[in-house]
């Protein structure tokens, strides 16, 4: 759900993430399989931002590629002069209504808390409030320090006195301000500090020198959580993968261990599907009612019907799995492969880009690639489809309905297989087979009774040659 009031957002985005130790821009760190600014552009979007703009520096670049699809604008920070100095390179002069300051990396920030927020503001009828939290163990975030009950001053820990570090109260670094208010405060900021920085945070004591009260908005402590190092982002990502499963379980899938099961937010499964531990599903994965999801399986996009079992250690990119469908132990499948109704994929089979019929088997120990195989199809242990032609193009091979192909069979593609017929074990198939036919392609058995080797001959023994002794120097 939009809401009604209009408003624009100035994220901060130019920060290295030192503590990161990565080459990796910090906000483009994957949280739960999404770079962390975009779940924030996301909720953002979810609630009707007007205009969204982004404050890029260290990786610029790769930042610009993730937010623009999005629908944010990305403005540079050239110089790193501090969170004031940054929400000026956004040129906010440009903005009207009200305006939502806040970083880049607190990818826990819901929709629902920003609606909270913007609500909160509005109704206050105040020019700047502050969003704060009260937490645990505060750490290094600002101090909120009030004066009855009204917002006195914003006090960093480094600055803060032994008493003042005892409040739980902190500073969010999220601001919620009238733009014409916030134009008029932004150049009076002074960089009067050790580090010569611009600070945001003294928009709050030039409010009141300009007889204007602040206010606060609470908001549930996840909101406050940012991410600035790899500890925090594993947290950050177990936070969401955790949630993901709750939502889930409160829609009738049973997760036998949520807290090692890795299911992203746009993930959907139906209502009795069993998913045990060690699963990852990723990107927009589908699974239908019903299904058995053993341990430790991979799946991206994948698309899987109901009642579908697949066993343990499985690995399935861009596929279509159809009702009552058995995949694996150790099946691997690739982009553009359909199973069928009731087929069955067992171990070490891989398949590419192949619609494998109803009914049809591939047991163990085989590759599959560019092929139609038709419904109820045995295909033996060690069948390959040699679909890589010494030109470097991929060949189709086309086996029909009720086929038998022996174990460690190669079929050579181009080739089509008609209904009905059988491939002998060990063949190696480089012409077409009419339908209910059976082929054999290999050599021979030539088999001779009684057979002892040759005994060498004198002229044959070679005389042993005498190593001369190595002595070892030093």
């Amino acid at each position: 759900m939009r809401i009604t009031e209009d408003f624009s957002t100035i994220l901060l985005a130019a920060g290295k993430g030192t503590r990161m130790k990565s080459p990796l821009p910090k906000v483009l760190h994957p949280v739960a399989g999404w770079p962390m600014i975009s779940r924030v552009i996301d909720a953002l979007n979810e609630v009707g931002a007007r205009q969204i703009r982004v404050v890029v520096g260290h990786g610029e670049e790769l930042v610009r590629q993730v937010v623009e699809p999005l629908g944010a604008s990305a403005y540079k920070q050239d110089q790193q002069l501090g969170t004031g100095h940054a929400v000026q390179c956004a040129e906010p002069q440009s903005l009207q209504g009200t305006v939502l300051i806040m970083n880049g990396d607190h990818p826990l920030i819901e929709a629902n808390d920003l609606r909270f927020m913007i609500k909160e503001f509005v109704n206050s009828q105040r020019k700047l409030s502050v969003v704060t939290a009260k937490v645990k163990k505060p750490g290094s975030f600002g101090r909120i320090v009030r004066h009855h009950g009204e917002l006195k001053a914003i006090v960093e820990a480094k600055d803060a006195s032994h008493e003042t570090l005892k409040i739980n109260e902190i500073n969010t670094g999220m601001y919620l301000v009238e733009a014409k208010f916030l134009n008029k405060l932004l150049p009076l900021l002074k960089n009067n500090n050790s580090q010569k920085e611009f600070y945001l945070t003294d928009i709050v004591s030039l409010a009141a020198e300009e007889g204007e009260s602040v206010g606060t908005i609470l908001s549930p402590s996840r909101v406050a959580f940012g991410v600035n190092s790899q500890v925090e982002l594993a947290k950050a990502t177990k936070y969401i993968f955790k949630r993901k499963a709750k939502q889930l379980m409160e829609q009738g899938v049973m997760i036998m261990d949520p807290d090692n099961t890795y299911i992203e937010d746009d993930v959907k499964i139906g209502a009795g599907t069993v998913v045990y531990p060690g699963n990852c599903l990723r990107a927009g994965t589908k699974i239908g009612k019903m299904c058995i999801i053993e341990p430790n399986s991979y799946l991206y996009k994948a698309q899987v019907s109901d009642a579908v079992h697949i066993k343990s250690q499985c690995y399935f990119e861009e596929v279509k799995i159809e009702t009552k469908a058995v995949i694996g132990p150790f099946a691997r499948l690739r982009p553009g492969t359909i199973i069928g109704q009731e087929a069955k994929v067992g171990n070490f089979v891989e398949m590419k880009k192949v619609n494998f019929g109803a009914g049809a088997k591939a047991s163990h120990l085989a590759y599959l690639g560019d092929a139609v195989i038709g419904d109820e199809t045995n295909i033996g242990c060690g069948t390959i489809t040699v679909n890589y032609a010494f030109d470097k193009k991929k060949y189709v091979t086309k086996v029909g309905k009720n086929v038998f192909v022996g174990s460690d069979t190669q079929l050579i593609a181009p080739i089509e297989i008609g209904d009905n017929s059988f491939i002998a074990a060990g063949s190696t198939i480089t012409k077409s087979i009419p339908a209910g036919s059976m082929a054999v392609a290999r050599g021979r058995q030539v088999t001779k009774e009684n057979y002892k080797p040759k005994a060498p001959q004198n002229n044959e023994v070679k005389e042993e040659v005498k190593k001369p002794n190595v002595e070892i120097e030093g």
